[in-house]
């Protein structure tokens, strides 16, 4: 009797039809480990096999005949998607759509960030489709291949097709109205959320450009319009400087004015911080782009597209800018980045944006190279000179700088290791990025030097700040999230991970100045316009000068769920909706109901929607 029941299960399990899916629920666990560890199992699979079934299903009808290779093929595809999901989700913390897929062509760029990120138990994932290409090297495995072909039951195939459709299909629609992206995955399926994705993409309502407007923006903001910027405190106090605009790679807020075992992590930054104006509570607005979206938000004060890189998406649009509105004031525009400006489709956006000049890989050459690029040292060297010439035509300039050398995944050359870390720090994330970030703060002190030497200092106001965080949370181990909570003295959480810096530094004009108020990189240009007394009020933008407008709400869109904002005491997250999310109080403080509102929550979305709408609305350039 046993031997009957062991031989009608080995007849079960020859079925491609049992076999694959016994193998898509372990994957189906697999992505649960690692992206929804607090969701129930039992509910991933209860979603995700009836969308694998509807698939499993076509094969049985459409290709009977070679529905081996065919089961192998769509068994190899959906676990590239779980893969992609898991992967993605180390980094951004949100679920990978198919509008990643223009983003294929960077990953050589940053494959060393990719790597990693690749934990070795990710890699069981492709065990069985190892496992079957070694088997098809064996005669008997090829033949037993072919008994295969044959048709199972229609009415058993249909009724399978039918019902996992309808679950399928439930499964979305019930769940089609949630705005955070985790909770859709969770509750409709990775695969069926990804179907999802492709519907709500193409059927997305555009608000009407005519809508947006800057009374409309205001009011979301609920600042206030009307007044005359002259009165504003400050106005004018730059009028007529250059303008260095240095982007920093991956640099957070917790590593200014913090010892390690007595030893300073940035001392340049501090004593900057403290002379000059400096901004503690300063959030990143980035998505997939990552680097070139901080350029895009900075110099535009717009948001980042819904789905794509910045540059990808808008590069070909002619964009109101700060260079722009710059250059209508006399001044002469440049951009400086190591790396080759094809990277992020930047020479598309730098048109966009309306620099004069770029100057990429071509100018800074292959000296002293630090990951995909010649070390910050390279960058600030070259660049003062450039723009020492620049000065010498009479005109003052804008211009911004990209660094680089504090790239993820932090494991910068020997030769730059400036920063001895305590034997608890050693081969973690979080010491390399610590090391980087050191190394980072001494290169601007060399920048700063070689512009009082060329005279550049006294004449140019420094916008300093970081483009995105460098330690995503859903990256870290244990032992290297204990290491934050000891940098901290509490938890690391979204409020800490993406708190960036932002100083302003104009040396005889900026007095020590801390400003407690909530910022973000939209708000950097008309906080710059102000400062240098030039106008924004028929310009359409969505920061605000944070040095006279106090209150602040910040929608976010990457690395968070959609739906979620930084407002004047944290930052928000949705649940399902906006009933059952959480707060993140800025500087550990406890939560409360009154840290967000459901107005906020609505006014942030809409906010969302009127930059898509504005932006993508815009003509081409040239």
């Amino acid at each position: 009797m046993s031997r009957l029941k062991s031989l009608r299960l080995g007849v079960w399990l020859s079925k491609p039809f049992v076999f694959f899916t016994l193998l898509m629920v372990i994957k189906i666990y697999l992505a649960r480990i690692v992206v929804f560890d607090s969701a129930s199992a039992w509910l991933q699979i209860a979603t995700g096999i009836p969308s694998v079934w509807v698939l499993f299903c076509l094969i049985e009808w459409l290709a009977p005949r070679k529905k081996l290779g065919v089961y192998l093929a769509v068994n190899l595809l959906i676990t590239t998607i779980y893969f992609a999901v898991i992967m993605y989700y180390k980094y951004f913390g949100v679920i990978v759509t198919y509008h990643a897929l223009q983003q294929v062509g960077q990953v050589t760029e940053v494959k060393g960030s990719v790597f990693s990120l690749l934990h070795p138990y990710f890699l069981f994932i492709y065990t069985d489709i190892v496992a079957v290409l070694l088997l098809f090297f064996n005669r008997r495995f090829r033949k037993w291949g072919k008994t295969l072909s044959v048709r199972e039951p229609g009415i058993l195939i249909s009724a399978i097709f039918v019902i996992s459709l309808g679950v399928s299909v439930m499964s979305v629609w019930t769940h089609r109205d949630s705005i955070n992206e985790l909770k859709q995955a969770e509750n409709m399926g990775i695969l069926n959320y990804q179907a999802y994705a492709v519907i709500a993409s193409a059927t997305a309502e555009i608000e009407d450009p005519s809508n947006v407007t800057p009374e409309a923006i205001a009011k979301l903001k609920g600042i206030q319009l009307g007044q005359d910027p002259e009165a504003s405190n400050y106005w004018g106090k730059l009028k007529g400087r250059n303008v260095i605009v240095l982007q920093l790679e991956a640099t957070q807020n917790f590593l200014l004015n913090h010892t390690i075992d007595g030893e300073e992590i940035t001392p340049v930054l501090n004593q900057l911080s403290k002379k000059h104006f400096y901004f503690p509570h300063f959030y990143q607005q980035v998505g997939q782009g990552n680097t070139s979206d901080a350029e895009f938000v900075v110099n535009t004060s717009f948001y980042i597209p819904p789905y794509g890189a910045a540059a990808q998406d808008y590069g070909h649009l002619a964009l109101p800018s700060m260079p722009k509105v710059l250059k209508e004031q006399g001044y002469q525009t440049a951009t400086f980045h190591t790396n080759n400006v094809q990277f992020w489709n930047r020479k598309e956006l730098y048109k966009a944006i309306g620099f004069d000049e770029y100057y990429d890989a071509k100018f800074f050459g292959n000296d002293d190279m630090v990951f995909f690029g010649p070390s910050d040292e390279v960058l600030y060297d070259k660049t003062a000179d450039e723009l020492l010439k620049m000065s010498q035509s009479g005109k003052p300039f804008y211009s911004q700088v990209i660094s680089m050398s504090s790239h993820h995944p932090f494991n910068i050359p020997e030769r730059k290791i400036r920063f001895k870390l305590p034997e608890r720090f050693d081969g973690t994330l979080v010491g390399d990025y610590i090391q980087a970030q050191n190394y980072t703060d001494y290169a601007i002190g060399q920048f700063i030097e070689k512009l009082k030497e060329n005279g550049l200092w006294e004449k140019s106001v420094l916008i300093i700040y970081g483009d995105h965080l460098g330690l995503p949370i859903y990256s870290l181990t244990e032992h290297e999230k204990n290491l934050m909570k000891e940098i901290y003295g509490r938890s690391y959480q979204f409020s800490e991970m993406l708190n960036i810096p932002l100083m302003i530094v104009a040396p005889g004009a900026t007095e020590p100045k801390v400003f407690p108020q909530t910022g973000g990189q939209v708000d950097i240009m008309p906080t710059l316009a102000n400062l240098l007394g030039v106008s924004l009020q028929d310009h359409i933008h969505f920061g605000q000068d944070i040095i006279n407008v106090t209150d602040n709400l910040l929608p976010q869109r990457y690395y968070l769920p959609s739906g979620s904002f930084v407002n004047d005491k944290g930052i928000f997250v949705p649940g399902l909706k906006y009933d059952d999310g959480l707060t993140y109080p800025f500087d550990g403080v406890e939560p409360s109901k009154n840290d967000s509102t459901e107005d906020e929550f609505s006014r942030a979305l809409e906010l969302l929607r009127l930059s898509d709408s504005y932006v993508s609305n815009l003509p081409k350039h040239d």
